[in-house]
């Protein structure tokens, strides 16, 4: 029975879409970044293909020149650039107009 449940399991992880790769330029102790990554989290629980990895800004200082006032930032790999504020809805629309 376990090994029937595990194969199912990987049948699952095996079928994910395409992943969408994503970059949240942020820092530490930011309200604004934090809600911005709780709603890719939420995002992510209605599509396992969102998929990011967040940046702090001020670990580096052309990133910090460039956003330090503009963070959260999502960037997608084709270059596009979604900026705070938006919500669960335009980071939908954001997400389906960069595939």
């Amino acid at each position: 029975m376990f090994e029937v449940e595990w194969l199912a399991w990987r049948r699952y992880l095996s079928e994910s879409t395409e992943v969408v790769p994503l970059t949240l330029f942020s820092t530490t102790e930011c309200h604004l970044c934090e809600a911005a990554e709780a709603l890719l989290r939420a995002a992510q629980g209605t599509n396992r293909s969102v998929q990011w990895d967040s940046v702090d800004v001020a670990s580096d200082d052309a990133l910090f020149y460039r956003y330090g006032w503009l963070i959260p930032v999502l960037r997608h790999r084709s270059g596009a650039e979604f900026r705070w504020p938006f919500d669960a809805e335009l980071l939908a629309e954001f997400l389906a107009v960069n595939p």
